[in-house]
Parts: structure tokens; C-alpha cells; sequence
């Protein structure tokens, strides 16, 4: 059996330790949230936190996840009020919105382990996160926006 945490949840698991957290997500847990994109861990769209760090779930297996806490957009705010959230919508970030929630918790991963980010900065952590609209300027912009560095 395998334990973890899920939004601050206690969950277990009792299926195939191979398979993908993100199906443990979407199919089991309902938290849809999360996107399936390239199922190959490089485009970001599968993004959440495992113990506070950013992770593509479509590449962690639950054998991986077992022990850890692992955080979904669903559970960043209880009311879709973080700062990188916010910034988000003042900067009319989302244009399809499939890969946001990724941009998302990638976003929040980068600011806690750079808290000022430089242009440089952002670039480097967020190039895994793909957005086929290409609305990488206004990402920067919402993530300076949430860090406080001017734009």
C-alpha cells in the first residue's frame, strides 16, 4: 500500500506502483486540474509540487510519489487567491489556458527558490513549460508582478 499526501490529504494507494501519478490525480482522485500533455514529462502541462519542488506527475510514478506530499493547483489556494494566481489574472496571462496550471506551479517552485527572479532567471526555470499560444511575455510579466520585481 502506498502512502502519500494529496493537498495536505492523507491518501493511499493499492494499485499498480508503475503508474503515473497524474492518472492517480485526474482518474481516481478527480483533481482534473493537472493536465495530460505529452505523457513524456517535457512540456509541463502535468505540473505539481512533490514535497515542494516542481515535478511533471505524467513522468512520477506512484512507487516515486510513495512518503511525499504532493501539492496540485487545486490545492495551492483555497481560493484561487496566491499571489502567482493573482498576478495571473491582473495580467490576463491564460489565452486557451491549457497549460496554465503547470505554468502555474512551476511559477510558484521558481519564486520559492528565487524569491527575485531576473529576466534570466525565469527563462531558465520555465523553458520546460511549453504554451502553445505563446503567452511567455505575459508569464514573465505576472511572475515579477507576484515577486515584486518591476517589470
Amino acid at each position: 500500500m502506498i502512502q502519500l499526501k494529496v493537498n495536505g490529504a492523507a491518501r493511499q494507494f493499492d494499485g499498480d506502483p508503475e503508474m503515473p501519478l497524474l492518472w492517480y490525480l485526474r482518474d481516481i482522485l478527480d483533481m482534473t486540474g493537472t493536465k495530460y500533455g505529452c505523457g513524456m514529462g517535457l512540456c509541463g502541462a502535468c505540473t505539481v509540487h512533490l514535497d515542494g519542488a516542481a515535478a511533471r506527475s505524467c513522468s512520477t510514478s506512484m512507487k516515486d510519489a510513495a512518503g511525499k506530499s504532493i501539492t496540485t493547483i487545486e490545492g495551492l489556494a483555497a481560493h484561487g487567491d496566491h499571489p502567482v494566481q493573482q498576478a495571473w489574472k491582473s495580467n490576463n496571462v491564460p489565452q486557451c489556458g491549457y497549460c496554465q496550471s503547470g505554468q502555474i506551479m512551476q511559477a510558484v517552485a521558481l519564486l520559492k527558490e528565487k524569491p527575485k527572479p531576473t529576466d534570466h532567471d525565469i527563462d531558465e526555470i520555465m523553458q520546460g513549460n511549453i504554451c502553445r499560444c505563446g503567452t511567455y511575455q505575459r508569464i514573465r510579466q505576472a511572475i515579477k508582478q507576484a515577486a515584486g520585481v518591476k517589470a
